[in-house]
């Protein structure tokens, strides 16, 4: 351990003559130091210390710690637009960062959310300084991993997000009355005014992503994952079963351990997008869920920063919390073909009587005599009823806001709520990956949403969320098969709780509500907002199914 020198504040100037400024955190000491670069749009002095340690803690551990603010951003001049000059301002820091004096030439880069961003967007332009990454929290392709889920947009994050960056941007230029206004929208989501980020924020990416709601070209071109097949790096990938951004950091791994020659290492904790700790919603993990990723990011740059064999890589590479054991699991990849398979039963009242919806399993499914599957007994279809008047609110998830476990029997009581619960388990259960939900259905207008929740029911009867998916479905009145990709989990279920999946049409805030013919995201689109009627067929010939990723049972 070192002590610290005082907080210095340095500039730079990238290849198109834009100053950007940085905080430097220095450890006391001869010699020369590898160099942890952060890049960020808050306030460099925040550092992300909503879920990393202190710079200087970095800086005790023998390196230079860097925490700079992009272009348009904190004290940094030039003009602010979202990722768009993060790949070249990127690679002109990692330049500069290797050359400040004390440094050894050797740089790594650490952060989450759009600090993750800045580190792939660096990556894609390979400086040769730039040795390893450990992103967090990220999205790789930014229509399917940040901005869309299952094609519908994920309103709250967005909106709080767009809203969190313009009154940043309103309080740079000295408008008091747009900022507080702004900030006066932040403390009162959802909004009862879609329209004012267009009013108070024009310029906002926003507008830009609400209009496009299909993954085009804008979106190929934004995303990383576009340019991204020329790197190879070692990388240790960071989430949590609760990130809204979950998907894009197993996407990132996924695409990484196929193709990459250097070490990859996935780390995933019970956590939200903040804060990286035991609490998640109202439920406590416990001790082991309180982050170890400073300590985990010390050894890994150790290793690949000054050389010292930690012994991280005679470690299995893929770290998993598993909820409901609270342990951390190492295996040496993700893997899982395992299946067992729910079917949905019903009277036809699973909106009314939670008693009416069953899951019925059916873990391999056995032959009739005649060598053909057996027929399920048909029964009445259910019958979901959305009111735009009042949608079935978001509670915890990955999705809303606050994240997490929370407690929904209060909204699964609800008749907008079709539910399908399991008998008590009579063995644990243990899921790993990802559950799929199969829901034979039509509506009666041209678009509808899904979402479906699976939860844990407890002996007392209380209901605590631990995965969901929610899909955009644009041909309302075909009947067919809808399938929703949850997303993915790590969870023992105990012996005498029982499953539950929660079937709804809305999902909101934290997904833009559907009109019956397109997102609701202005007051036009809410004004002509429609009933919608969905039938979803249960136990027939193409029966509605859960399908569960097990390890063990």
């Amino acid at each position: 351990m070192f002590d610290v020198l005082g907080k210095q504040t340095a500039s730079m100037y990238t290849r198109d003559g834009v100053r950007l400024d940085a905080d430097i955190y220095r450890p006391d000491g001869d010699g020369e130091f590898p160099v942890l670069l952060m890049r960020q749009p808050y306030g460099r002095a925040i550092a992300s210390t909503v879920v990393y340690a202190h710079p200087t803690w970095y800086a005790a551990q023998g390196y230079i710690v860097v925490i700079q603010d992009v272009r348009g951003r904190g004290t940094s001049q030039g003009e602010f637009k979202l990722f768009a000059n993060e790949i070249a301002d990127g690679e002109d820091t990692v330049n500069w960062a290797a050359s400040i004096p004390g440094s050894n030439g050797q740089v790594g880069m650490y952060g989450f959310s759009y600090q993750g961003m800045t580190q792939l967007y660096t990556a894609i332009a390979q400086p040769p300084a730039l040795k390893t990454i450990c992103p967090a929290m990220i999205g790789y392709d930014l229509y399917t991993d940040w901005a869309y889920e299952g094609g519908a947009f994920c309103l709250q994050t967005n909106l709080a997000w767009a809203i969190q960056l313009a009154t940043e941007t309103a309080r740079l230029r000295g408008d008091k009355e747009k900022y507080q206004a702004l900030f006066t929208a932040s403390r009162n989501l959802p909004l009862n005014n879609p329209e004012i980020l267009q009013q108070l924020a024009p310029e906002s990416f926003y507008h830009e992503w609400v209009t496009h709601p299909q993954p085009d070209s804008y979106w190929q071109e934004l995303s990383p994952k576009t340019h991204f097949q020329g790197v190879d790096l070692p990388m240790l990938h960071i989430g949590g079963w609760f990130d809204t951004y979950l998907r894009g950091t197993l996407h990132l791994y996924q695409d990484m351990t196929a193709r990459a020659t250097t070490p990859q290492h996935l780390l995933v904790g019970p956590w939200a997008h903040i804060p990286w700790g035991r609490k998640v919603g109202e439920v406590d993990f416990g001790v082991n869920a309180v982050s170890p990723v400073d300590e985990v990011q010390v050894r890994w740059f150790d290793y690949f920063l000054k050389d010292i064999d930690t012994g991280l890589l005679d470690e299995l590479p893929v770290s998993l919390f598993e909820m409901g054991s609270n342990m951390w699991l190492q295996f040496p990849i993700i893997t899982i073909s395992n299946q067992k398979i729910y079917f949905l039963s019903t009277t036809g009242l699973a909106s009314i009587r939670e008693d009416s919806g069953t899951l019925i399993p059916n873990p391999h499914y056995p032959l009739s005599p005649e060598g053909t599957p057996p027929s399920p007994v048909p029964s009445s279809p259910d019958v979901l009823v959305h009111d735009p008047w009042r949608p079935v609110p978001s509670v915890g998830g990955h999705a809303a806001i606050p994240a997490g476990v929370f407690e929904r029997s209060h909204i699964d009581c609800r008749s907008d709520v079709l539910t399908y619960t399991s008998a008590p388990l009579i063995a644990d259960l243990h899921l790993l990956g990802d559950a799929i939900v199969e829901i034979v259905c039509s509506a009666d207008q041209p678009s509808y949403d899904l979402c479906a929740v699976l939860s844990q029911v407890y002996p007392d009867g209380k209901v605590y969320n631990f995965t969901q998916g929610y899909l955009h479905c644009p041909d309302g009145m075909n009947h067919t098969t809808r399938r929703i990709q949850l997303q993915t989990t790590c969870i023992r279920i105990p012996q005498g709780n029982s499953l539950r999946l929660s079937l709804s049409a809305a999902c909101y805030p934290a997904y833009a509500m559907n009109s019956g013919n397109s997102p609701v995201l202005d007051s036009d689109s809410l004004f002509h907002a429609q009933i919608i009627t969905i039938s979803v067929t249960c136990r027939d010939n193409n029966s509605s199914q859960i399908l569960l990723p097990i390890t063990q049972e």
